[in-house]
């Protein structure tokens, strides 16, 4: 058994607002505006074949329980732009559903002369296309001022209606619509009622016309920023097998050259890691290989006349190598302090002579004291 229009579309409505409160990149939101679009389309196509809306009739003959359902072009818009793309062309493509969408409302409200002619006027001016900041400022809050009107009477009639102000306006405007498909279970059956209902169901159409034209322009400069945008380069296809993976690897692969011409079948390397014949290392690609053959003993080649072990040998004979193994040398004193010490070995011909050489060293510091007395050379400050 199909749902009824108002329960179908309440249903859209609920996925939609998930979506709304969802990360957009996730797979499981994906999901959801995949659902949420399907049931839209569904919902569309039964709205048109009951024929709820013709241009022959004024917005009087409209039912307004059947004037929700001039919002679903809007809803579908605001859907479909939140659909998940990866390159320029997906993203133009969905962007051109976006926008006719959007135009598709915003012409079947001023077909039936919902907006009037003072929103109308405003919502259709462009801030983008006006030079002047002051202008182009003055128009927008002229704009921010009007939708926020429109929101406080919405805010004002639902509370007529004992219905809670949703506080995230993201998925508010799918809840507002929600709560005009049917009269809540409180509310009487009658004329006071259905005035109160379609009131609020015309603020939010005026609503949505004003947030539909702002999101146009927005539609349309992007637009014109995906075409002027450079050609993106393309991506570098994988592989197309495991064997030309294994090629690749090989070629980065450096291996022993496996060359005839050894002096000796034994090993190359002895347990320490000394080489004891000489071997040569290549990359396994055969063009790598002739390339660094090639460039063997080319002009201006020196050839080693030692091994690396006899060159630090040479280094360690001259002192080159500081070598922290054995015991080290002690720091030697300084000469007044050698002099003090050897002065002090009493009873030794070297004492004696160490002993009158620091006397002979004193006696010569006295005199040079006493010719230059502390601050003797300080001549700068006095008068």
């Amino acid at each position: 058994m199909s749902l009824s229009l108002s329960a179908l579309y309440a249903k859209a409505l609920d996925k939609a607002a998930r979506a709304s409160d969802s990360p957009t990149i996730s797979d499981e939101t994906q999901e959801l505006i995949r659902d949420t679009l399907s049931d839209l389309v569904q919902l569309t196509s039964r709205v048109a074949s009951l024929s709820l809306f013709s241009s022959n009739e004024i917005l009087e003959d409209i039912s307004t329980s059947d004037l929700v359902y001039l919002s679903l072009p809007f809803i579908r818009a605001e859907v479909q732009n939140r659909v998940r793309t990866i390159d320029r062309d997906d993203r133009m493509s969905n962007l051109a559903q976006v926008q006719r969408h959007l135009n598709m409302y915003t012409s079947s409200l001023e077909t039936y002369d919902i907006v009037p002619e003072t929103e109308r006027v405003l919502c259709g001016q462009q801030p983008s296309s006006i030079r002047e900041a002051a202008k182009r400022r003055e128009v927008k809050i002229r704009q921010y001022k009007a939708e926020k009107d429109l929101r406080t009477r919405i805010e004002v009639i639902r509370r007529r209606r004992r219905q809670l102000v949703p506080e995230d306006r993201s998925s508010g405007d799918f809840n507002l619509v929600a709560s005009l498909l049917l009269p809540s279970e409180d509310d009487a059956e009658d004329l006071e009622t259905e005035n109160i209902l379609r009131e609020a169901t015309l603020l939010l159409l005026r609503l949505f016309y004003a947030q539909a034209c702002a999101q146009l322009e927005g539609v349309d400069q992007e637009i014109q920023l995906l075409h002027n945008a450079p050609t993106q380069p393309p991506l570098p296809k994988p592989p197309a097998d495991e064997r030309r993976n294994k090629t690749k690897d090989q070629e980065d692969t450096w291996k022993i050259d496996a060359a005839p011409e050894l002096p000796n079948k034994g090993p190359l390397l002895d347990p320490h890691g000394k080489p004891l014949q000489p071997f040569t290392i290549l990359p396994a690609s055969g063009s790598d290989r002739t390339r660094l053959h090639a460039q063997v003993f080319g002009p201006g080649h020196r050839l080693p006349t030692m091994t690396i072990d006899e060159y630090l040998e040479i280094e360690r004979q001259r002192g080159g190598i500081l070598s922290t193994r054995g015991p080290q040398p002690e720091a030697k004193p300084p000469s007044s302090e050698q002099l003090a010490i050897d002065s002090e070995m009493d009873g030794t011909v070297l004492g004696e002579l160490k002993a009158e050489e620091q006397r002979h060293k004193d006696e010569q510091w006295a005199q040079y004291k006493e010719a230059h007395p502390r601050g003797a050379g300080n001549t700068m400050n006095r008068g």
